[in-house]
């Protein structure tokens, strides 16, 4: 039995790496000499079927094709003996009855190009930089802060309520006023929390999907910015928000603010039908029971007119040359409506971008007891890649290889390949803590915001914390998928959960080490284009140490890291050049506790 062995990363034994074309013929190979092997394989949600293994010189071979679907497969050793289930990823032999994974994607499913390679910056708009001759008033009902060093308003009222009523004034005409700050981190692309008319500084809460929020500027400040990013490379996603609206709106209008009837208002109002109302007006079903956010009614055609329609908001923006769209907790959306909304995005723009919120591994996720179909081709090209985030973060905090390491080889076994070049590989974002500070010592177990809000690292445990940003942002920039940076963590800011994690961009307290290490990763990334497409291959990962290659048919590139204070020593022929600091080695690499490299042959 110890000859015995399938890894589904090596072609020798799955022809194909992850992911297949729907009709594409798949060929599997079991080493090992027994009197027969079976090839079991089941369709999500059907029986099992069985097909015989032919045998060859030292080992076994089936080649198949599948329709498109998600399937599960394992392998019959002798009438029962089975090798199957995912830590057979790592290359070692594994016998038990679970099962691999294998998607079965349809062959027109295809990804925007220019999304991979590329560096996202996540911008929350009211918190970059306001422009200060946009000539945007104040919005009634709103606060506005003086001091732009302030913390966001984070306690209660005496309601109990945090309005998220307090705004520091970021605009449209500031986003386009810093693309020359944004060209030298490289970014290509900046993803805006939502910009639509809504009550909250954070806009979750539509008011008007088709009017945008007059604090942040007008229809021609938001064309002024595509057309001035485009001449930079830089393409625009907006979030779209399409499981709730706010209260304060003008589809349920619970307070009067706007002229329309809203659903809230009459039984005859057109938005009505939208709403689910239990005990008419007052009781109606929201997102996560808040009430000041009714849900929507996904599966409502008329919705899913106004939204994805030929005249509706998807249309709207992206004929203001919008190139893609995020889509907010899409695991909430139904597949009728992201089938549909797909439609309207690549009927408009067959080059724009749709990234869900997927906080899970996305190629299998189940969502309200329904198995989604993410990346079967006709719903998402991407998602945010909660998972990787995760895995990154402990690897740097605690040295944890095994996380690291299986949720890499995962993803490379689970996503096609167009869709795991294009990940939107996030570290932190406006719903999590900011990367400097969820890779710190500090302990906030049992602490209030109030408290958090004291918390500012300084001295060792600063130190500390910088080198674990720089360690993950490496991973974040140099695995597959596409790093996101949210807005300020390129200049060491800090905060923990919301809103402490969205304060105002601290425009003239920027930490020039932090801000220069990005700017180094995006010139790495940009340089070489191995990062767009190529290959990934994991060659240690053990004891606080990982290392592994990204290569395609022209060049390849040794990424390696230690975490820990154990020593390792890489022994290779030839010189290569750490394009971190310039060093060349010759024949070995000694790799210390916080080394970090990025090497690639020098000439």
């Amino acid at each position: 039995m110890a000859d015995s062995i399938f890894q589904p990363l090596d072609k020798f034994y799955k022809s194909v790496k992850g992911a297949v074309e729907a009709g594409r013929r798949i060929t599997f190979r079991i080493k090992g000499d027994f009197e027969k092997v079976n090839f079991l394989y089941r369709k999500d949600g059907e029986d099992y079927s069985s097909l015989p293994m032919e045998k060859r010189s030292g080992c076994f071979e089936l080649s198949a094709s599948f329709s498109v679907g998600l399937y599960w497969y394992k392998f019959d050793l002798n009438n029962g003996l089975f090798v199957g289930c995912g830590k057979g990823l790592d290359g070692e032999i594994t016998y038990c009855p679970q099962e691999y994974q294998l998607s079965a994607f349809s062959a027109d499913y295809s990804v925007p190009k220019w999304i991979s390679g590329g560096i996202i910056y996540q911008i929350f708009p009211d918190r970059f930089f306001r422009a200060e001759d946009a000539g945007v008033k104040l919005v009634a009902g709103r606060k506005i802060h003086a001091d732009l060093h302030e913390n966001p308003e984070y306690l209660p009222n005496k309601d109990g309520e945090v309005l998220n009523n307090d705004f520091f004034g970021g605009n449209i005409k500031g986003i386009t006023e810093k693309l020359p700050y944004l060209k030298s981190l490289n970014v290509s692309a900046i993803y805006l929390n939502p910009i639509s008319l809504a009550y909250s500084n954070h806009r979750y809460d539509t008011g008007d999907f088709m009017q945008i929020d007059p604090m942040l500027g007008t229809e021609r400040d938001l064309s002024e910015l595509i057309e001035k990013a485009d001449e930079a490379g830089i393409k625009i996603i907006i979030d779209g928000v399409f499981n709730h609206v706010g209260a304060d709106s003008v589809y349920f209008n619970k307070y009067g603010n706007y002229p329309s009837v809203g659903a809230y208002q009459s039984k005859e109002s057109k938005y009505y039908q939208w709403f689910d109302f239990t005990d008419y007006p007052d009781e109606y079903k929201s997102w996560w029971g808040i009430k000041t956010l009714p849900a929507v009614d996904k599966r409502n055609s008329d919705y899913i007119d106004y939204i994805c329609g030929e005249n509706g908001v998807i249309r709207r923006y992206l004929g203001f040359g919008v190139k893609g769209v995020r889509l907010d907790v899409v695991d909430e959306l139904p597949s009728e409506f992201v089938k549909a909304l797909r439609k309207s995005v690549k009927t408009a723009d067959s080059d724009a971008v749709i990234i869900g919120e997927v906080w899970e591994d996305a190629s299998n996720k189940i969502s309200y007891g329904v198995r989604r179909e993410y990346f079967l081709g006709g719903e998402l090209d991407s998602v945010m890649n909660y998972p990787l985030k995760n895995a990154i973060i402990s690897f740097v905090k605690h040295g944890d290889n095994n996380a690291l390491s299986e949720t890499v080889k995962t993803q490379i076994d689970h996503y096609p390949k167009a869709a795991l070049d294009s990940l939107m590989n996030i570290l932190s974002t406006h719903d999590t803590a900011r990367l400097l500070s969820a890779v710190s010592d500090a302990d906030i177990n049992g602490k209030s915001k109030a408290e958090m809000a004291e918390i500012t690292l300084c001295g060792e445990e600063k130190s500390a914390a910088m080198f674990r940003l720089k360690a993950a942002s490496l991973l974040q920039y140099t695995l597959y998928g596409v790093p996101s940076v949210y807005y300020g963590d390129e200049i060491g800011m800090q905060g923990f959960f919301d809103p402490l994690n969205r304060k105002y961009f601290a425009w003239d307290d920027m930490d020039g080490e932090i801000l220069s290490w990005y700017r180094l990763l995006g010139k790495i990334r940009a340089d070489n284009a191995v990062f767009k497409s190529g290959d990934t291959k994991e060659i240690y990962a053990a004891d606080g140490f990982y290392a592994f290659i990204r290569e395609d048919e022209y060049e390849e590139i040794l990424i390696a890291l230690n975490v820990k204070n154990k020593v390792f020593e890489l022994q290779y022929k030839g010189k290569l050049i750490n394009l971190i600091d310039g060093k060349v080695y010759s024949d070995k690499i000694l790799i210390e506790k916080n080394f970090l490299g990025i090497f690639k042959k020098y000439a």
